[in-house]
């Protein structure tokens, strides 16, 4: 493909009014170009982002998450923008920014400037393919400046690697492609076991690896490129399992492999379409006893979900750092009683994500603007981060089309008639409901581990899914559940770890 190029230049101009004063503060004008080069490529309608950053090693990739420290962003939806005229933006009228200040009074000091045209549809993200972006280059702001920026950089889509034992998944599902009334795929990655081509008539089970908040398919790459795993994989030692990467796409971010009224049937999809293909295609045993579900962060939440909500599909699960598995400690939030996420009943702004000593990084409401910067919207409902895909999976389709928000964007404000619509993903309160049921079909099935030094909180919640299933009777649970003390999100989690774990369980089923 032609490289694509837009030229954007911008000036900043001394103006004196707004928040920071004559003695430190720049204004800052807009005007940009497009070049020739991607005039073919270019669409009119988007999101413009221009970020002002401290960290010169950030790129569209990593801005999509609200932790990202360092930043201010300004970013407006455009229609009909011209590729063949100057577009001029004189103001900060109609922007959504994360700063308190705005293009007529920027502060002092040296910046790293990036400029993103966030023209892809298909993708609630900015880092999506098809999207374009400019080398990040450093401005020294201390009077009337200009600056000159070439968006020449298309993020494109990544392609799964190459390898004797990998293999890409890409199926047409009926039953979302119905449900949104167009063609829908759904995509996987496959590591085979390394003595697959040597034994064509064994039948093998399969671990079903979901990845964190909107980890796609192709993150198999980091697997094969790691050469300590992949040394081990193809030795003697290695367990015969096959090992499938689920694709984390969604319409609204993350579809976390769970019905929704937003996201439409992607569990149902998963099970009766997804599976079935896998396990035919790639000689698995297409039985419960061998299939198995794990993951980290989000998809330790997903994880999960999937082995409560489908008991009889899978044989186990080892969920790590799962997202909140009780709302009542909704990293920190308890959304049935407290009356809003920004402020705790003290008044103080509620911190979202700390450091390891328990200091706040971020708070609340903070991630919560940086998201609805990132949304269409103007709006977390559409950043298509992780506020963004928590909302959709779990809120009902708003009467605008938009998952109903379950906190006002701005004030922070909860919902309760949307916070009492959430319930039913609420898996504490699913397990407690259900267990006279579940119970029996879950023993020897649960494997959770959590650091208590989680860096979203996420530990509370674990803490109260624990205190639940040590509580039952008829039967009482075997669930394993892991508080480690001084570790942090994720921090033991292990594709061989858990790979392993499964092989003992696999040997202890032979022995039976």
């Amino acid at each position: 493909m032609k490289t694509k190029l837009i030229i954007i230049s911008i000036l900043f101009m001394g103006f004196t009014d707004g928040g920071f004063g004559q003695d430190n503060s720049c204004g800052m004008k807009i005007n940009i170009s497009v070049s020739k080069e991607v005039q073919e490529y270019f669409k009119p309608n988007g999101r413009l982002f221009v970020f002002l950053l401290q960290n010169p090693n950030l790129s569209p990739k990593n801005l999509e998450w609200a932790w990202t420290p360092g930043r201010d962003v300004f970013a407006k939806n455009i229609s009909d923008f011209n590729p063949n005229k100057v577009f001029k933006i004189n103001s900060s009228e109609g922007w959504n920014t994360t700063s308190d200040w705005s293009f007529k009074n920027v502060p002092e000091g040296e910046y790293y400037l990036l400029v993103l045209w966030d023209q892809d549809i298909d993708e609630p993200r900015i880092g999506a393919p098809g999207n374009i972006y400019s080398e990040i280059q450093k401005i020294e702001l201390y009077n009337s400046l200009v600056v000159d920026v070439l968006l020449e950089k298309i993020i494109t889509a990544q392609a799964v690697i190459s390898h004797d034992l990998v293999r890409t998944i890409d199926i047409k599902s009926n039953t979302l492609s119905n449900w949104w009334g167009k063609e829908v795929h759904l995509n996987a990655s496959v590591l085979l076991p390394s003595k697959y081509y040597d034994n064509p008539k064994n039948k093998y089970p399969i671990r079903y690896n979901i990845g964190g908040g909107y980890a796609r398919y192709t993150r198999i790459n980091d697997i094969i490129n790691n050469k300590p795993f992949m040394d081990w994989w193809l030795s003697e030692d290695a367990p015969q399992i096959i090992n499938v990467f689920l694709d984390g796409f969604g319409p609204f971010g993350d579809c976390y492999q769970m019905d929704s009224e937003n996201n439409g049937p992607y569990g149902y999809s998963l099970i009766n379409e997804l599976i079935p293909y896998i396990e035919k295609e790639y000689r698995g045993t297409k039985s419960s006893m061998t299939r198995f579900v794990d993951g980290c962060s989000t998809g330790g939440w997903v994880s999960l979900a999937l082995q409560l909500f489908y008991p009889d599909i899978f044989n186990g699960v080892y969920s790590f750092s799962p997202d909140p598995v009780s709302f009542d400690k909704f990293i920190m939030v308890n959304i049935y009683k407290d009356k809003n996420v920004f402020n705790n009943e003290y008044g103080y702004l509620r911190p979202l994500w700390k450091d390891m000593e328990g200091d706040p990084i971020i708070s609340w409401k903070d991630f919560v603007q940086y998201e609805n910067i990132l949304g269409s919207s103007n709006s977390y409902l559409t950043s298509g981060a992780d506020l963004g895909h928590f909302n959709a999976l779990f809120s009902k389709k708003g009467a605008n089309g938009l998952p109903e928000p379950l906190f006002d964007p701005y004030t922070g404000e909860i919902d309760s008639t949307v916070a009492i619509s959430w319930k039913k993903y609420d898996l504490k309160l699913f397990t407690e409901k259900n267990w006279a049921v579940l119970g029996p079909k879950l023993q020897g099935k649960i494997f959770i581990w959590m650091g208590d030094m989680d860096q979203l909180s996420l530990n509370l919640a674990a803490r109260e899914f624990d205190k639940f299933l040590k509580s039952t009777k008829n039967p009482t649970s075997d669930a394993e559940i892991i508080f480690s003390p001084m570790e942090g999100h994720c921090s033991q989690y292990s594709h061989r770890y858990v790979l392993e774990m499964i092989d003992n369980k696999l040997k202890e089923i032979e022995n039976k």
